[in-house]
C-alpha cells in the first residue's frame, strides 16, 4: 500500500510550531528548585510529539536533535537531575534550533545543521555522553566497548496500515541506535486471492546492538504499542553471526507451516511491497542556500465551533430570504407584493450584513498569538542587558483580524526592545532612584470605538526631552530657532536616522528602528505617539484598524468624482468662514480653528481634477487628523457614510500615492480610498519642527 505522506506536511508543521510555542512559554515559567512536575511533563510530550511527528515523515535532521534533549527532559521529570538555570537556556536555544530546522523544511529547503551540531554537543556534555553521535556499521569488529545486543520481535496486527504507521519507518529508526541484523518473516502472508492492500501479514525479528540502551528501542515502537506484539530482550551481547544466510525470494506458498525455518528476507534486499512514500529529499537550491530561511507566513486559521455554527445558520437565513424573493417574483404585481418585496429586501440586507459580520469575525484572533512572544524576549534581552523586569500582560483576549496581526508584530517588538534598551533603568540606578529594583513593562490591548489601542508602557526613566532635542539639532533634523512643545520634541525620536545612543550596540544606536516602526504601523492605516515623563515613564499608543478588510468610510465629492476619507481620520467638517482664513508662502491657505491653524488641501488641485468648485465659501472642509497633525481636506460635498471592502490598487494596477486603496459602490462605480499621511506628503506639507517647513510658526500667522 502506498501513502502519500506529503498530504499531511502542513498540518506537521503547524503542530510542530505550536508544540514549539507551548514548550518556550513552559520554560519560561520553569523555576530552578521550585520547578512543576506537570510543566516538565508538559515540555517532554510536546519535544516527544515533535520527535514522533518527524520521525514519521522521514525529517531525521529533527527527530535525531528533539532526541537529546527530550532525554534531558526525561531525566529531569524522573528526578535523574536537577533542574538548573544553564538547563533552561540550553533548551530555549534548542527551540529556536528546532524553530529553524522546521522553517527550512517547510520552505522545502536542505536545513542548516551547524547551530544543531553545536547545541547537541552541548546536550551530550550535560548528559555525559562521550562523543558524538555513532553511525551505523554492519561490522562486529566495529561494536563499541558498552554496547549491548537486543533481540526484537516486531508482530504488528493486520490493521496497522490502516493507523497511518509505516514499519519501514520504525526500522530506519532502529537502523540509528546501531548496528542491526533484519529479518522478515512471510509465514502468514496469505494466497494472493486473499491479499489486501491494506492490511500488513508480515513480522520481523531484529538483532540490534547499541549503546543507547532499552528505553531508547521502546521509544521506537510507542507509537504501536497497542497495534502489535513487541518484546525486547537482552542476548548478553552476543550477535547473530550464525543465522543462515537468507533466501533472496518470497517462500513458496506451500511451505507455509511446516516445521522447517521459515525463508529470510534482510532489509538490504528490495522489498516485496511498495514502500509508504517518503517526504520528497530537500535539495539545497543554489540561489537560496545562503539566504537564512524564515517561517512562511501562516495560510490557514483556526476557528472555533461556535463561529462556524453562527455563519451556517446565518447562510441559512440567507437562503430562506432567497427563496421568499424568488416565491415574490413570481407572483403579479399588486401594492400588496411590493410592501412584501420591500420587506423581503430589507430582511435580505439584514441577513447580508450580518453575515458580513460573522465571516469577518472568523479571522480575528486573540492579540495574545502576538504578546505570547514577548515573554521570551524580554526574558532574554533583560539578561544580555543585566536588568530585572517584570512583563505584564493585559487584555490577551481582545481580538484583531489576523492580516493586521501578522504585521503588527515587528513594530511591538521594536518598541518593546526600546523600552528595556532606553527606558528601564539598571538596577543601581532604579534603587538610587527609589523604585523598585525589578522593572516593569506593560502590554495593554483594548478595544476603543472600530479601532484596536495597543499600549506598550513601563516604569522608567522617561523620555530625556532636553537630549533628544540637542540631538535632533546637531543631527540638523530641526533648526536651533525652532520652538517645539515637549509633545513635539518627543514625536522626533521617529523621525529617520535619529538616536540618543551615545554607543551602537546590537540592540540600539544605529538610528534604525522607530522610524520603521511609524511607517509600518501607518501602512496599516493606524498611527502611533508616544507620551513621557521624567522619572516615571513612558507610555508608545498603537491605533489600528481591527480589519484591513473592510472599512468605515465618509464618501465626499469631488468635481465629478467619489472619493472615500476614513472615519478614523476624520475628526469634524464644516463650512469655511472666510474672515479667518490666512495666505501662508505662495498657495497655502490657512483655517484658524479654535487657536489652531488648519492647512487646507484643495483635492481637486492635488488630482488634478476639472470643474470643481473653487470658492472656499461654496465648499466644505474637512478636518482630519493623522500623526497629531490636522489638515483640512476641501471638497465639494458630503455624501453618505457606509461600510466598504477595500481592494488593492497595488495587487491589482499599481501603487498610487495619496491612495491606499479601491472600492465598488452601490451603483457599480470605483471610488478611490484617500490615505492621509500619503496626501499630505503628496502636497509636500511638512509637518511643525522639519526644516521643510510649510506652514510659519504661530506668532508669524498670529501677526497677520
Amino acid at each position: 500500500m502506498s501513502i502519500d505522506l506529503s498530504q499531511f506536511f502542513e498540518v506537521f508543521f503547524e503542530e510542530s510550531f505550536e508544540g514549539l510555542d507551548t514548550m518556550e512559554a513552559e520554560l519560561l515559567n520553569l523555576v530552578p528548585g521550585e520547578e512543576d512536575l506537570e510543566t516538565i511533563n508538559t515540555i517532554f510530550r510536546a519535544a516527544h510529539s515533535i520527535k514522533g511527528g518527524s520521525g514519521t515523515f522521514g525529517f531525521s535532521s529533527v527527530s535525531d536533535f528533539t532526541h537529546v534533549l527530550e532525554t534531558l527532559l526525561d531525566q529531569i521529570r524522573q528526578g535523574e537531575r536537577t533542574l538548573t538555570t544553564e538547563h533552561v537556556n540550553l533548551l530555549l536555544k534548542a527551540v529556536d534550533c528546532l524553530r529553524s530546522l522546521l522553517a527550512g523544511l517547510q520552505a522545502e529547503q536542505a536545513p542548516d545543521l551547524t547551530e544543531a551540531d553545536t547545541l547537541r554537543a552541548q546536550f551530550e556534555e550535560v548528559l555525559g555522553i562521550k562523543g558524538a553521535t555513532q553511525e551505523s556499521t554492519t561490522q562486529p569488529s566495529d561494536k563499541q566497548p558498552d554496547s549491548d545486543t537486543y533481540q526484537i520481535d516486531f508482530k504488528p496486527h493486520h490493521h496497522l496500515f490502516k493507523t497511518g504507521n509505516e514499519p519501514l519507518i520504525m526500522i530506519s529508526e532502529l537502523e540509528q541506535l546501531g548496528e542491526l541484523d533484519t529479518t522478515v518473516f512471510y509465514d502468514e502472508v496469505p494466497e494472493i486471492t486473499d491479499l489486501s492492500s491494506d492490511e500488513c501479514f508480515l513480522h520481523w525479528r531484529f538483532f540490534l546492538t547499541t549503546s543507547h540502551g532499552k528505553s531508547a528501542i521502546k521509544e521506537v515502537f510507542e507509537w504501536v504499542e497497542d497495534d502489535a506484539d513487541i518484546t525486547i530482550e537482552l542476548c548478553g551481547g552476543l550477535f547473530t553471526d550464525d543465522i543462515p544466510a537468507p533466501a533472496t525470494n518470497i517462500i513458496d506458498s506451500s511451505d507455509v507451516g511446516n516445521d522447517a525455518a521459515p525463508t529470510l528476507e534482510p532489509l538490504t534486499q528490495e522489498p516485496i511491497t511498495e514502500p509508504t512514500k517518503q517526504a520528497k529529499p530537500i535539495k539545497p537550491n543554489s540561489a537560496s542556500a545562503n539566504k537564512k530561511s524564515t517561517t512562511p507566513e501562516s495560510t490557514s486559521i483556526r476557528v472555533g465551533i461556535d463561529k462556524v455554527d453562527s455563519l451556517i445558520n446565518m447562510v441559512g437565513e440567507l437562503v430562506i430570504t432567497q427563496a421568499m424573493l424568488n416565491q415574490l417574483s413570481e407572483q403579479d404585481i399588486t401594492p400588496a407584493t411590493i410592501t412584501a418585496l420591500q420587506e423581503g429586501l430589507a430582511q435580505l440586507a439584514h441577513n447580508t450584513r450580518d453575515l458580513q459580520e460573522n465571516v469577518m469575525r472568523i479571522r480575528m484572533l486573540p492579540i495574545n498569538f502576538v504578546f505570547s512572544r514577548f515573554p521570551r524576549l524580554v526574558r532574554d534581552i533583560a539578561q544580555k542587558l543585566n536588568k530585572q523586569v517584570e512583563l505584564k500582560l493585559i487584555g490577551e483576549q481582545t481580538e484583531l483580524d489576523k492580516t493586521v496581526m501578522e504585521k503588527i508584530s515587528d513594530p511591538m517588538v521594536h518598541l518593546v526592545r526600546n523600552s528595556l534598551d532606553h527606558g528601564l533603568e539598571t538596577v543601581e540606578k532604579r534603587l538610587q532612584a527609589g523604585k523598585d529594583p525589578v522593572g516593569t513593562v506593560t502590554l495593554n490591548a483594548f478595544h476603543q470605538g472600530g479601532n484596536i489601542v495597543i499600549e506598550i508602557m513601563d516604569d522608567g526613566q522617561g523620555l530625556n526631552t532636553k537630549k533628544i532635542q540637542e540631538k535632533a539639532i546637531a543631527n540638523e533634523l530641526i533648526s536651533a530657532d525652532n520652538h517645539l512643545s515637549d509633545e513635539e520634541i518627543n514625536e522626533l525620536i521617529f523621525m529617520p536616522g535619529f538616536s540618543t545612543m551615545d554607543e551602537v550596540s546590537d540592540l540600539s544606536g544605529r538610528g534604525v528602528g522607530m522610524d520603521v516602526v511609524k511607517r509600518n504601523i501607518q501602512s496599516l492605516n493606524g498611527s502611533v505617539e508616544v507620551t513621557s515623563a521624567p522619572g516615571v515613564g513612558s507610555t508608545f499608543t498603537i491605533r489600528l484598524p481591527l480589519t484591513l478588510a473592510i472599512l468605515d468610510g465618509q464618501l465626499v465629492k469631488v468635481a465629478q468624482h467619489t472619493y472615500i476619507i476614513p472615519l478614523i481620520s476624520i475628526v469634524e467638517s464644516l463650512q469655511i468662514d472666510i474672515a479667518k482664513v490666512s495666505r501662508v508662502g505662495k498657495n497655502l491657505d490657512v483655517l484658524r480653528l479654535r487657536d489652531e491653524y488648519i492647512p487646507i488641501l484643495r483635492l481637486y488641485d492635488i488630482f488634478n481634477h476639472d470643474n470643481a468648485i473653487e470658492s472656499l465659501d461654496k465648499t466644505l472642509l474637512v478636518v482630519v487628523e493623522t500623526d497629531n497633525q490636522k489638515v483640512g481636506l476641501l471638497v465639494d460635498d458630503l455624501l453618505s457614510q457606509q461600510q466598504v471592502v477595500i481592494k488593492s490598487l497595488e495587487a491589482n494596477y499599481q501603487k498610487v500615492d495619496g491612495i491606499s486603496g479601491a472600492t465598488i459602490l452601490g451603483d457599480g462605480r470605483v471610488s478611490l480610498i484617500v490615505d492621509i499621511s500619503g496626501l499630505i506628503k503628496l502636497s509636500g506639507l511638512k509637518k511643525p519642527g522639519s526644516q521643510e517647513l510649510s506652514i510659519e510658526s504661530q506668532a508669524a500667522l498670529e501677526a497677520l
